[in-house]
């Protein structure tokens, strides 16, 4: 067993250079039954902005905190210690930017083994600790709260989460075994793996105190009070804390295994096997049922070792980089103050997307939303969706009465166009076609003010041409949502020769006021996504029309650890839209995309592909067999992914060479944003470096130096 306090950890001291130490003040509360709480504020000195983090140096400190008051308790001079944070938030776990530096495996372990070291105080003071979670707890923050002896939750808490899968590692300072030890099996699950996979979905205090993670739960308001008068009440014993899920109470012989062994399941049919840190996760949960706290804790330090010296995790470094730093400084932006104020908006279309649209514009920017279609009927269907879904959210309790009345009154329909006259923003969303959209914007044009900002939301068609027979081309921008448009946080800004900057401007503050992150383009064909996504559906199509086995196709790809299968993919976004979009990249460069025409086959049939529960591609439905052309010339596994890397990379340095975007780092941005591509994969750039394919094709890499964990440089 390993004796945390023997190990030297001066090594680490390296690694504080640049951290914002999180220091662990104590003050001395007297409680109404006498009794004397030492209270430890975490707090960097920063505001909200910049949450409190636990890197080396701030363990260290708090290590000191905690032996201090572990002496004063044994000297009868402190009867409880109690752990908060400074307003909004508790800690939002490790320092990453320490971690990504870690020279060694050895140095990884050490980062493992200190946090459990001290944080596993937080149950060896020989008075009770409480832990009250004031605002955001994720990753280490979290584990604070596990090691400590109670944990109560402010009702307005941010979030809490142990989100480390979604980065590539696993909680590794207890929260792999505290955690199913302490709520069960499924519910650990849940939180540990499933929610990181599902774009790091976070738990809301509410839901924290239903799973039995926290013991109370007190409004914001009279939040530090009500935790204290609570702590004390625990320790004169007026108050008894039960849980409903105490390690007696846990079953483990058959719920436990049975969980495991689904969750397997779901992850091998969901992700593939390609991810390390989920399975990781699985194993150490699995484990978790038997065998001491000791135990646990260093099977964490050996997986937490193993995952921050692997490619994987490096990888997710540099994708939580562009998420946290790039996506919110657009590289090309205008000077904000060059915007025109939206004071309302114009939808063109009253289909699902407008309505979609609309929606999202009326609840982000509170400004009187209009949408007019053809006839009144296909404007009255989209004002009905946009209504009903006003009240599933009011029912939700995510609007209030009042706020939902005012979204209602906010949003006007009709055929009148003339209506669009005092509109500053106006986007279409009709059929994705040159003339359609060129139609609508000339119906339009003569309406709206000299200096209303136009923009399409064009996935694949020059923006340059839409705007072509415009008096005013210049207020023209590409504003490319991607699907379902409230999940989805990318907005592909679109920029042609003529776009002026207060267009652009606009477009920036107006995706930035939708709660979205927009990247600046080229009005080039597909821009980023789609461009990038028809080459990996061609690759898929040309191999099915050499013959080559569906599922074979679907194999093959499993290797780019991609959110979908090709054929998943395609279903989702439609047979007739990716037929399209292939035809689209096929005719602006025949000689690099593949376009078959059994995609205009599939896309007439009512289904494609068959699916098992999960949503996995199965097989052809016996409609799309008769249909399917198909050579006898198949193509091996090995071949399909290397065309599909090949061809990535080549795409990728012809965008760059073209200035689609002025870095790579955008193209990943846009890949991880708008398709969900992993983490682990830093979109795809690091991954093309390490697999070879950059330097096949264009005898470099993307990166100086790759992108590589410790243990492949």
């Amino acid at each position: 067993m390993t004796n945390y306090d023997d190990i030297d950890f001066s090594a680490l001291d390296a690694l504080t250079e640049g951290e914002v130490v999180t220091h662990s003040p104590v003050r001395d509360i007297r409680l109404a039954s006498g009794k004397v709480l030492a209270l430890i504020t975490l707090d960097n000195g920063r505001d909200h902005n910049r949450p409190n983090t636990l890197g080396p140096a701030t363990l260290k400190e708090l290590g000191e905190t905690l032996d201090g008051l572990k002496t004063r308790a044994a000297a009868g001079e402190i009867h409880a210690v109690g752990i908060t944070g400074k307003q909004y938030i508790l800690a939002a776990g490790a320092d990453l930017s320490d971690i990504s530096k870690v020279p060694s495996q050895d140095i990884a372990r050490k980062i493992a083994q200190r946090g459990h070291q001290v944080l596993g105080k937080l149950s060896e003071l020989g008075v009770p600790s409480f832990a009250f979670v004031n605002g955001l707890a994720l990753g280490g923050g979290l584990e604070i709260a596990l090691n400590s002896t109670y944990r109560t939750v402010d009702a307005s808490a941010a979030a809490i989460a142990l989100p480390e899968v979604f980065l590539g590692i696993i909680p590794g300072w207890g929260g792999a075994y505290l955690l199913p030890n302490l709520i069960g099996i499924e519910n650990a699950l849940e939180v540990v793996v499933s929610n990181p996979l599902k774009q790091n979905r976070m738990l809301k205090p509410q839901q924290a105190f239903d799973y039995g993670i926290m013991d109370a739960i007190f409004p914001a308001s009279t939040y530090l009070e009500s935790s204290l008068k609570w702590a004390d009440g625990v320790l004169d014993g007026a108050i008894k804390v039960v849980r409903k899920n105490e390690p007696g109470k846990i079953e483990r012989l058959t719920k436990w295994p049975i969980a495991i062994k689904m969750a397997r399941g779901m992850l091998e049919s969901r992700i593939g096997s390609v991810p390390k840190s989920p399975y990781a996760a699985l194993d150490l949960l699995d484990a978790a049922k038997s065998g001491t706290k000791a135990d646990g804790f260093a099977r964490e330090d050996e997986a937490l070792s193993e995952l921050v010296v692997g490619d994987q995790f490096a990888a997710s470094m540099y994708a939580f980089d562009l998420v946290q730093k790039r996506a919110k400084r657009p590289v090309g932006a205008p000077d904000k103050a060059l915007a025109k104020r939206v004071t309302k908006v114009g939808i063109i279309g009253a289909g699902l997307m407008a309505s979609q649209f609309a929606l999202l514009f009326v609840r982000r920017l509170q400004v009187p939303v209009l949408i007019t279609d053809l006839d009144q009927a296909r404007v009255d269907k989209g004002l009905a969706y946009i209504r009903d879904e006003i009240g599933k959210l009011e029912a939700k309790g995510r609007l209030d009465g009042d706020q939902a009345n005012k979204l209602r009154a906010l949003v006007h329909g009709t055929t009148d166009k003339s209506e669009y006259a005092d509109c500053d923003f106006v986007i279409e969303a009709v059929f994705e076609e040159v003339g359609v959209k060129q139609q609508v914007f000339a119906e339009i044009e003569p309406i709206i003010a000299e200096d209303a900002i136009l923009a399409t939301n064009t996935s694949s068609l020059s923006v340059e041409e839409i705007g072509a027979h415009l008096a005013h081309p210049e207020r023209l921008v590409g504003f490319h949502f991607f699907n379902p448009v409230a999940v989805m946080p990318l907005i592909e800004i679109v920029k042609t020769p003529q776009t002026n900057e207060a267009a652009l401007s606009t477009a920036f503050v107006v995706a930035k006021g939708l709660g979205k992150n927009a990247v600046l383009t080229a009005d080039a064909p597909g821009f980023v996504v789609n461009r990038l996504l028809a080459k990996v559906m061609g690759e898929a199509a040309r191999a099915v029309y050499e013959g080559t086995p569906l599922l074979t196709v679907e194999k093959a790809f499993a290797p780019l650890g991609l959110p979908m299968t090709p054929f998943q993919l395609i279903d989702l976004v439609g047979w007739k839209v990716a037929a399209h979009v292939q035809d689209t990249m096929a005719h602006a460069f025949p000689e690099r995309f593949f376009a078959s025409e059994n995609f205009h086959q599939l896309a007439e049939l009512p289904e494609v592909v068959e699916k098992d529960k999960h949503g996995k591609v199965t097989g052809w439905t016996k409609a799309a067999q008769k249909v399917l052309v198909a050579g006898s010339t198949p193509a091996s596994e090995a071949t399909i992914l290397q065309r599909v890397q090949d061809g990535l990379a080549q795409e990728i340095k012809i965008m760059l060479d073209e200035g689609v975007v002025p870095e790579v780092e955008d193209i990943d941005l846009c890949l991880i944003l708008g398709a969900g591509w992993p983490f682990i994969d830093g979109g795809a750039s690091p991954y093309l470096d390490r697999e070879g394919a950059s330097e096949r094709v264009f005898n470099d890499t993307f990166h100086h130096p790759k992108i590589l964990g410790v243990a492949s440089r």
